[in-house]
């Protein structure tokens, strides 16, 4: 199997060596990718005040709900693709490459229906209110246009993953990451555009990055180099990612369903709570990159040595994913705590904003060391080959408890700080089973 100097074997060589390596471009890239996030949100806040901060800031959830689904499908087949990069089937390989990528147009252009089709609707049931509606239906009416860019890079990137290739997406995202900021610049100072502007900022962005790579891919010599004429459904291929995409995609809409419900309970506190919130959302964002960036290393280091059969190599890389997750996130909370204030501040300098804000940040960052245990174990369990699991436990404890609890909190009290802690309860109580799963079912057979 012919093999690119920037392509990482898992099942051989040092494990943290191995892993490190693998999860720094991956880390780098999920940085890039948050500050240009994030630069909506700033240049949006301090040059179009804070209710178009609002609209685009609270976006996060409506469009992991559109998104979350498929993106579980680009997931499941990098699983599919590193257990056969691991075995050294590389026929079986390349027809799942290829149907993969198939996928991802189809997908593409369901979501850009879809998206246009159900964001006036659900913003409406997310109660959002009355003076932020207009903006808001505006940005998402625009955004999803750009669906299908935003779906084939995260499968084509997801594809060089799952090969062991980290480094390569991140120049193609790093070039995003620039170019959407000069954008939002371009269009909201020079031509006076409002969150439309941000919108198409993002899609633009968004297209050139998923094209350049894949006429990247076109480019001979690497294990995962492709023919445009061969994209096509290759026979049992799509089975065998929906097998193991379903389950996750699944396991995404739960956890964003919830969201937009715990979004919903927010949006009923007014503009002021949505933005100052939403800057916090923006925050998180940098926890989550150490978090997602150990994901993906896990899901891959796990599945080419299930397709490698060593089986006691898987054990000893999860664990040190594990750990380095869970510290790396909780280093970063205990950043945000002390904080707070000043960092939401950047966002809006309304001290009605960065108080929600900051309260949030006080009652949430604590926590992130649980938070990432439970994406860590479930990252493992999918690269296992179990993807069942995690989706069990999320619908259980992620939306079920989650959406009971705001319920019932929100009849009896009515108070914000009840949508704060929802999310340390449910990350403690997926923790919790999430651990002895894997104790008694996973690691006691390695």
């Amino acid at each position: 199997m012919r093999m690119k100097k920037s392509q990482i074997v898992m099942s051989e060589g040092s494990i943290w060596k191995n892993m490190l390596l693998f999860t720094m471009p991956i880390f780098i890239g999920q940085l890039f990718q948050q500050f240009y996030n994030t630069a909506d949100s700033l240049i949006v806040g301090n040059y179009l005040g804070s209710k178009a901060l609002a609209a685009v800031s609270s976006s996060g959830n409506l469009i992991f709900l559109m998104v979350g689904f498929f993106n579980g499908m680009s997931l499941g087949a990098g699983v599919v693709i590193s257990k056969l990069f691991g075995a050294k089937d590389e026929r079986r390989m390349k027809q799942m490459i290829y149907t993969t990528i198939a996928l991802s147009f189809l997908i593409g252009i369901v979501l850009t229906i879809l998206g246009r089709w159900l964001s006036p609707l659900l913003l409406v049931w997310m109660q959002t209110p009355s003076d932020v509606m207009e903006q808001s239906n505006l940005y998402f009416s625009i955004y999803f246009l750009g669906s299908l860019g935003l779906i084939l890079y995260n499968f084509l990137s997801g594809i060089m993953r799952a090969v062991g290739d980290s480094t390569t997406p991140l120049y193609f995202l790093i070039l995003s990451s620039l170019l959407n900021i000069a954008l939002d610049l371009f269009f909201i100072l020079v031509w006076k555009m409002g969150v439309d502007g941000a919108a198409w900022a993002t899609i633009l962005a968004q297209f050139v990055s998923a094209f350049l790579l894949l006429i990247w891919m076109q480019k001979k010599g690497a294990s995962y180099s492709i023919e445009l004429k061969k994209i096509r459904f290759y026979p049992g291929c799509l089975k065998e990612i929906l097998v193991y995409g379903l389950p996750t995609g699944v396991q995404n809409s739960i956890i964003s369903f919830a969201n937009v419900i715990v979004q919903s309970n927010i949006n009923a506190f007014g503009a002021m709570a949505m933005a100052g919130c939403g800057a916090y959302s923006k925050l998180e964002g940098f926890a989550f990159l150490p978090i997602m960036s150990f994901n993906m290393a896990l899901s891959t280091f796990v599945s080419q040595n299930i397709g490698a059969n060593q089986l006691s190599r898987c054990k000893k890389g999860a664990n040190f994913g594990i750990l380095c997750s869970m510290l790396s996130a909780e280093i970063v909370g205990l950043l945000f705590m002390l904080f707070a204030r000043e960092l939401i501040g950047l966002f809006d300098s309304n001290k009605e904003v960065i108080e929600f804000g900051a309260q949030r940040a006080w009652c949430n960052c604590g926590f992130y060391f649980l938070l990432a245990y439970s994406h860590a174990a479930a990252a493992i369990l999918r690269g296992y080959g179990k993807p069942m699991i995690p989706m069990y436990v999320m619908l259980l404890f992620w939306c079920v408890l989650r959406v009971s609890f705001l319920m019932v909190t929100g009849y009896l009290f009515h108070d914000i700080q009840f949508v704060y802690w929802v999310y340390p309860l449910t990350w403690a109580s997926s923790s919790i089973v999430f651990y002895f799963y894997l104790k008694q079912r996973i690691f006691a057979l390695m």
